[in-house]
């Protein structure tokens, strides 16, 4: 993923709301099938970690991106934005990569 593409997904989280909350139970196996779903779904999500979680964010947002085959667009104190793009339904046209030759 590009750094304009990753920006691209960047600005579109920012008007959406967190879907999902780890808290003291981190992350459970329905946890990680919820965000797979939420992500098939909605191609780009937002996660909050509430403060009674003892887990680093950025490691819960490094597990959750390798257990749904997702990307890390952006950890921010405690919120994670994961994208993966849909199988099924793609909605989020992201900004195409330029060749080493344009």
């Amino acid at each position: 993923m590009t750094t304009k593409q990753r920006a691209f997904l960047k600005g579109l989280a920012m008007n959406i709301d967190p879907i999902y909350q780890v808290g003291k139970s981190s992350i459970t196996p329905e946890f990680t099938i919820g965000i797979a779903e939420a992500l098939e779904a909605r191609e780009l999500i937002k996660i909050s970690v509430l403060k009674n979680c003892a887990d680093d964010p950025k490691e819960i947002a490094a597990v959750l991106a390798e257990r749904t085959g997702s990307e890390v667009i952006q950890v921010i104190g405690k919120k994670i934005i994961l994208y993966k793009k849909s199988k099924n339904n793609p909605k989020i046209e992201l900004p195409r990569e330029k060749k080493k030759n344009d």
